[in-house]
């Protein structure tokens, strides 16, 4: 028993020395979202319709808001990053920072810390930015680090696309299944796709942010790793023999009511 949780206690350690940005990404994103009046734990920001109102400020000052964006002034241009650290209830936190932490360790590790970091931060911005072209007039406020944590994905099909993947289909009862990463990340971007055809004008998820960002992140990582993003060695062989650490649930996620998130 000591035995295994020695072993135990040295992976953690190993992974959080090779992919530490990841582990201060998930960090900051929780610890921003606690302090925030969307978490409901501070109890400055009030109750009830003031705290709604509280956090409807909190979404639009930090958020992106894509008539302001290409129309107000260059302070806006700073929000597509600020809005990839804020999030809009705990079911957004929460499964965007699953999705980072299954994804992201491997990633870092091929790309390097500075690398990965300049690249997550890149193609958020993309992401919100591509959302917000496509609706210009738009007066919604736009949060979460989805469109990030999309092409992290989008890199992840690139660089790792043999590794296992245990996913959670709903159709399947939630039986737990593992497939190739080339299996699931494409059916993930269709989902993302027919939902980006349904969604209407208002509040939910900003399923083109998935889209852009997804698409950002898959040709980053084919242009700049090329025949070596293959996993034929190094961490692209343990991924292709089925690295333990590439596990996500993958499943529809809900609309949250509120902001549109991304």
């Amino acid at each position: 028993m000591i035995s295994e949780w020695s072993a135990a206690a040295g992976r953690t350690f190993r992974t959080l020395r090779d992919a530490p940005m990841t582990y201060g990404l998930i960090a900051l994103c929780c610890l921003i979202f606690v302090l925030g009046p969307a978490s409901g734990i501070v109890p400055g920001y009030g109750t009830g319709y003031v705290l709604l109102d509280a956090q409807r400020v909190y979404f639009r000052h930090w958020g992106v808001v894509p008539a302001e964006l290409l129309a107000g002034p260059w302070a806006h241009a700073l929000t597509p990053v600020t809005a990839l650290f804020v999030h809009g209830n705990w079911v957004h936190l929460l499964g965007n920072m699953l999705f980072l932490l299954v994804f992201g360790v491997l990633t870092e590790e091929r790309m390097g810390r500075v690398e990965f970091t300049l690249f997550y931060v890149g193609c958020g911005y993309l992401a919100l930015l591509g959302y917000a072209v496509a609706n210009d007039t738009s007066e919604q406020s736009l949060v979460g680090a989805s469109g990030a944590i999309s092409a992290v994905l989008g890199a992840f099909l690139f660089l790792f696309p043999r590794a296992r993947v245990t996913s959670l289909l709903p159709f399947l009862f939630f039986l737990p299944l593992r497939f190739p990463a080339w299996v699931v990340l494409p059916f993930w971007v269709t989902l993302q796709w027919l939902a980006a055809g349904r969604s209407a004008q208002g509040p939910g998820v900003a399923y083109l942010a998935h889209l852009v960002g997804f698409g950002a992140g898959f040709v980053y990582a084919w242009v700049r790793y090329g025949r070596r993003g293959s996993p034929q060695g190094g961490l692209g062989a343990a991924a292709a023999a089925g690295d333990g650490r590439a596990r996500v649930k993958c499943a529809p996620e809900p609309v949250p009511e509120g902001e549109n998130q991304p």
